[in-house]
């Protein structure tokens, strides 16, 4: 949300709250109040809303134990066995659930099934006896940035994959003959257009499975097919791990199988997302890549369980972190794994460039081109040209060509109207906000040279233009040299409830171009540039086929730990380190990772909570130091903590034997009296004969953390016409949740409803569209904000889009 929104939201609040002291009756109803006492007997995640008769999907967790799970814990399994297991659940959830249909089954890294049922029915199928858990069937879409108008950087064509697979040291691993090969990574994703000159030899006779169309063709989604627009992530995906042609991925020889998940627009649901990983698990997958994701910061939603188990069957899964960033818990499942790899984004390294034209105070760069597009600019007389909000029909008729359009910011992407200046012939764009003040997005790469005004310095230039005033001359200088910098959009940690820090590990994620399919039947296989954390969990998907090749005795954890501990530590523009929980353990390098002969582990750990009220607080984690060399070695390690009251101690020196594992173990200690209540960063520092082996990050929270109250809104409309579904999330509950209404201009218009006492997870109210318990919204676009307190702390959240009022 822009800063200046929430500034204005926030005042709003005291308007709110002195209205709502007078007003004692509310319209919006909470969907479920009560729980059944059958609750208890199984677990429920997500709050679903069990009071309505409306069909609903449930994934259904039994007790018997997967294959993975009963693998793990040395016990008997088998297909049979738990065939017969879910016969006889399925047998006697049919006698108690009405009109209940089972969908989708699972056995090897999940122990269920799927199923759709009317959702007043999930408290008789909580009640059975062979029931563990029933989750919701979440919607999963791709974690690439696209057609969205948001302050982070998005789509743009311009540095390709020949500049970041040799950046993460993917070259470098094919000098030493390690290339992939004999690797499977499994593509999790929209499909793949494996007919790709890039990608064909990557594939072989077996492609994969469609879980969309229940087929064994997963390729992409068409245009025209009536279900939604047509993909071409998952192909993008597939080229930055293993392409083989005019790119080159990271793991160029590797073999690939593509499992179609996501459907039309890029979109789907948990049950085809397990059904994937079970597949991929079953196909003999070494690696296998999820660039996809919710935003519900949780543990133990199914599909990071299933990953989870994957991992314990041998079969590294890598995930993207999630697009929500710059704040902190913004990591969404499945990348709250608690094993699975989770990668964040990264830009390389670039110049940040200044611009001075006119008397144009508010005049920056937003986004950044090659290098020589900004030269050539620089210095130069151009001609201006007014295109409204940039879209494809302001062009329509005018002559961009070797000019610069001059946009209002609103309704499209930056990035489209970028595209669309581009198409037009434009050598460069200016665009100016659309509410008072600058616009504080950097979005770097864009597909032109791209400036930024204020709304009343856009205004003002605009004018200037009609008057007949339309050249410019830009003076564009280099005001920094910018080091690899973490993408803004890039969720941050910690997750909730296991308070782990994620990402585990970084890699480019902007501007990356690869392998698409141009859905034009004349050139049908192309290449495309996106960004998203996405983009950059292929890059270490690569990176494990590469690694697992070159050191194939190695474990998914010592996998994991060795391309953690061998990261390059990335600093901010000013200098600073990143905090854990933006970039994990840091940028991988595949280099380091097949040069390190020690591998400590675990990667990252954090401490989890302390919450005493008075005296002192102490934990410990035993951190395992393997020496892969044929020399004995001796380790140093060193501990620290950036907070008062927080002391650390441990194990100073390890001597361990050649091809020896030996243990240190780390304490910390929190003073009630001096540690104030937050978030707290450290670092296992593990050193050997003078060289730095791994830099652990460590995390601990002191007192209640500081998660987000409520971190999702959606408003829907109701079964009965004029009425409305509120849908929202609570990471831990409310004890006051409010939901207010504001116009398009964000003029505060009045409440929906004022609740006390909230259960955890997701919350469903109906609302009958009036506005302080009184007058209907005239007809209109509204945005709805979520305020929730919990603890003594509070957030709030607005709405993605606007809502229609008819």
């Amino acid at each position: 949300m822009k800063n200046g929104m929430i500034r204005f939201l926030l005042l709003s609040f005291v308007l709110f709250f002195t209205l709502s002291t007078s007003i004692t009756g509310v319209q919006a109803v909470p969907a479920s109040k009560e729980k059944s006492p059958d609750l208890e007997k199984a677990e429920v995640f997500g709050d679903i809303d069990m009071t309505t008769k409306k069909q609903t999907t449930v994934i259904v967790e039994l007790k018997e134990k997967s294959l993975a799970e009963a693998k793990d814990a040395g016990e008997s399994q088998s297909k049979n066995k738990l065939k017969n297991a879910r016969s006889k659940a399925k047998s006697k959830v049919a006698k108690a659930v009405k009109n209940g249909k089972v969908h989708r089954e699972y056995e090897q890294v999940f122990s269920g099934f799927s199923m759709k049922l009317p959702a007043n029915e999930i408290p008789k199928l909580l009640a059975v006896e062979d029931v563990k858990a029933v989750y919701p069937n979440v919607t999963y879409t791709t974690d690439h940035l696209k057609k969205k108008d948001i302050t982070i950087a998005q789509d743009a064509i311009s540095p390709q994959m020949d500049e970041s697979a040799p950046y993460i040291g993917a070259n470098d691993a094919w000098d030493l003959g390690y290339t992939g090969k004999g690797m499977k990574v499994a593509v999790i994703d929209t499909g793949v257009e494996y007919n790709h000159p890039d990608l064909k030899k990557n594939f072989g006779p077996y492609k994969g499975y469609d879980f969309v169309d229940n087929d064994y063709t997963p390729k992409e989604t068409p245009v025209g097919d009536p279900r939604g627009e047509a993909t071409d992530h998952g192909t993008h995906v597939a080229g930055t791990v293993a392409a083989n042609g005019t790119i080159k991925g990271v793991a160029p020889d590797a073999t690939l199988l593509a499992y179609r998940v996501l459907g039309p627009g890029g979109s789907g649901t948990t049950e085809n997302v397990i059904a994937g990983v079970e597949r991929a698990v079953q196909d003999g997958a070494d690696v296998m890549n999820l660039s996809l994701g919710d935003t519900v910061n949780s543990p133990d939603w199914a599909t990071s369980t299933a990953l989870d188990w994957a991992m314990s069957e041998g079969v590294v899964a890598v995930t993207s972190n999630g697009n929500s960033g710059p704040n902190g818990w913004t990591v969404g499942s499945p990348g709250t794994s608690r094993e699975a790899i989770s990668v964040g984004a990264t830009q390389l390294p670039l110049n940040e460039y200044a611009v001075t034209f006119g008397s144009f105070a508010s005049a920056k760069v937003l986004g950044y081109d090659k290098e020589n597009d900004m030269k050539a600019l620089n210095h130069k007389e151009v001609e201006l040209v007014e295109a409204g909000l940039g879209e494809a029909k302001d062009f329509e008729g005018k002559d961009l060509t070797g000019k610069i359009a001059v946009v209002k910011r609103g309704n499209i992407a930056f990035v489209e109207k970028a595209d669309n200046a581009k198409k037009a012939g434009a050598i460069g764009m200016i665009v100016y906000n659309n509410y008072a003040g600058e616009i504080e997005a950097n979005v770097p790469g864009m597909s032109v040279p791209t400036m930024k005004l204020s709304l009343e310095d856009g205004e003002t230039l605009v004018k200037n233009i009609q008057k007949g005033d339309t050249k410019a001359t830009f003076e564009l200088t280099v005001s920094k040299a910018l080091g690899e910098q973490v993408a803004d959009f890039s969720s941050r940690g910690p997750v909730m409830d296991t308070w782990m820090i994620k990402p585990d590990i970084s890699a480019p994620g902007v501007n990356i171009v690869s392998t698409i399919p141009t859905h034009d039947s004349d050139n049908p296989y192309g290449y495309g540039s996106k960004q998203g954390t996405s983009m950059a969990s292929p890059h270490i998907a690569g990176a494990v086929a590469v690694i697992k090749q070159a050191k194939p005795k190695w474990s998914v954890e010592q996998i994991k730990s060795a391309i953690m501990n061998t990261a390059v530590t990335l600093k901010d523009g000013d200098g600073k380190v990143y905090p854990h929980n933006t970039q994990g353990a840091g940028s991988a390098r595949i280099i380091n990772t097949l040069k390190a002969d020690s591998i400590v582990s675990p990667g990252s750990y954090s401490y989890g909570t302390f919450l005493k009220e008075k005296g002192k607080e102490t934990k410990k984690e035993t951190f395992t130091i393997e020496n892969q060399s044929s020399i004995r070695k001796s380790y140093q390690l060193e501990y620290s903590f950036n907070g008062n009251g927080i002391t650390t101690s441990g194990t100073s020196r390890v001597v361990i034997p050649a091809r020896q594992t030996g243990k240190a173990v780390a304490k910390v200690n929190v003073d009630t009296k001096k540690a104030k209540a937050g978030t707290y960063e450290g670092t296992v520092t593990v050193r050997e004969g003078g060289k730095t082996v791994a830099k652990i990050p460590t995390l601990l929270i002191v007192k209640e953390p500081d998660y987000p109250r409520v971190t999702s809104i959606d408003v829907s409309e109701g079964s009965v016409q004029g009425t409305y579904e509120i849908e929202t999330y609570l990471p831990a509950g409310a004890e006051e949740l409010a939901f207010l209404v504001y116009d398009q201009n964000f003029e505060f218009m009045g409440q929906a409803g004022i609740y006390k006492n909230q259960d955890k997870g997701y919350q469903y109210f109906d609302w009958d569209g009036k506005i302080n318990g009184e007058s209907k919204l005239p007809a209109g676009e509204y945005y709805m904000l979520a305020y929730a307190a919990n603890k003594g702390k509070s957030s709030q959240v607005l709405t993605q889009k606007p809502f229609t009022v008819e």
